[in-house]
């Protein structure tokens, strides 16, 4: 991916290396709970965790120095969200609209967040619509790289479907599924998550499409990197990985052929119009 010469996104807030002091304590085992209600309950890990354990951010101390790669790869995140910038930008203008960009926080190990109770690197990168912030933990790299999925391209993919969640959040998405889902049964909570994540994988092509055709950001093998990204994070697909057996009823972000053929149904056309999973 063509990125070091784009500019640099000032929506960074950066917490690598801040402590955050253990209350109680939270064990591997609470970890283990924490994941299965993401899975089966569809609730937010990071709130789980500190219900668990309880947490408090100390943010007096200094950031620890970065090793050379990982300053690297917060730069490369900072490029990305630039670049969501820029075309989100160009596309809410386009629907007469002002795009109100997110805080991406950078963060090591776990963080406070300001609506969504305790952020910890074992959810993964996530989205807060209580506070308009994305939440990445860089160490997620390597996590992309065990799944199958490395390249740089990979990772921006990740960034792109959470800015991806802020788009739904712009535009009252995410606030009409919440309702319908106050609505509906366990199993039609799950389906309309499933199509909120569906939703956000197609922004992240919509993004990738409007980057490529302004500023030809993608290089070859590209478009290969971000449909194994999409394809890793399958809930079918993480399932096999952790040796459970797949119930799609219990699917909160689809299986691995879902997220794939979404996010290149945005790459491809480029359309908001292409990206209604709900209808």
């Amino acid at each position: 991916m063509r990125w070091k010469t784009g500019r640099r996104s000032q929506n960074i807030d950066d917490r690598r290396g801040q402590a955050v002091r253990r209350g109680a304590g939270i064990g591997g085992g609470a970890v283990i709970i924490a994941l299965l209600a993401a899975v089966f309950l569809g609730q937010n890990p990071a709130t789980i965790l500190e219900q668990l354990g309880g947490m408090s951010a100390n943010t007096s101390q200094a950031p620890a120095q970065q090793s050379a790669a990982s300053d690297e790869a917060a730069d490369f995140v900072s490029a990305v969200l630039a670049d969501t910038e820029d075309v989100w930008n160009k596309v809410f203008a386009s629907h007469r609209a002002q795009y109100q960009p997110p805080t991406l926080v950078l963060y090591s190990g776990a963080t406070r967040t300001d609506a969504c109770g305790l952020g910890q690197a074992a959810a993964g990168p996530f989205y807060c619509p209580g506070d308009y912030k994305v939440y990445i933990d860089l160490a997620f790299l390597g996590e992309l790289r065990r799944l199958g999925a490395p390249g740089d391209f990979a990772f921006a993919y990740v960034i792109a479907h959470e800015v991806g969640h802020h788009v739904q959040n712009l535009a009252g998405t995410a606030n009409d599924v919440r309702q319908a889902q106050s609505r509906t049964s366990k199993k039609g909570q799950n389906a309309l998550q499933v199509k909120m994540e569906l939703q956000a994988d197609c922004y992240a092509g919509v993004w990738a499409h409007h980057a490529h055709r302004d500023r030809q950001v993608l290089e070859e093998g590209d478009i290969e990197e971000g449909l194994a990204a999409a394809a890793s994070v399958g809930d079918d697909r993480l399932a096999q990985s952790a040796g459970r057996r797949i119930h799609p009823e219990s699917f909160t972000h689809g299986s691995s052929e879902a997220r794939a053929q979404w996010f290149y149904a945005g790459l491809k056309s480029g359309d908001l119009n292409a990206c209604d999973t709900f209808g």
